[in-house]
């Protein structure tokens, strides 16, 4: 089993608190004999006719030394789980989940915004102080 990020339960708080309902934690995402996990998988109804939206979250602190190193690791990983859920659940989004400092530090920055435009992320931005969600961006 994967270790937890340092903000794990502050994003499950977020997320609960936004109607989500946590439905993986970690939620396994398996390709060929190799499983990786994502942080958590999660849904909540859109609408007795449409069903229910589902999601997949991986959590990332951006606490490390360098935030262009973090950044890295994490439009890896990003990308390694969203090819896997294409093949797996087309229908599940993938988002990366961010506090508030990165997404004003690192992603505001043009090396930031290049990759959430050239790597179409889709992030969860979230106050890890209050456990809640600040921003979504799709």
């Amino acid at each position: 089993m994967p270790q937890r990020d340092l903000f794990h339960t502050a994003v499950v708080e977020a997320l609960q608190h936004d109607g989500w309902t946590i439905t993986h934690d970690p939620l396994e995402l398996a390709f060929g004999d190799r499983k990786v996990f994502a942080d958590l998988g999660a849904e909540r109804p859109i609408g007795a006719e449409r069903g229910e939206e589902k999601i997949a979250v991986e959590v990332k602190s951006f606490i490390g030394k360098s935030d262009i190193h973090e950044l890295e690791l994490a439009v890896g990983q990003y990308n390694l789980y969203q090819a896997i859920l294409k093949h797996t659940e087309p229908n599940r989004l993938l988002f990366l989940a961010v506090p508030n400092f990165a997404y004003e530090g690192v992603f505001s920055e043009p090396i930031g915004q290049l990759m959430l435009e050239a790597e179409q992320l889709l992030l969860i931005v979230f106050n890890d102080q209050e456990g809640r969600i600040v921003k979504w961006i799709r």
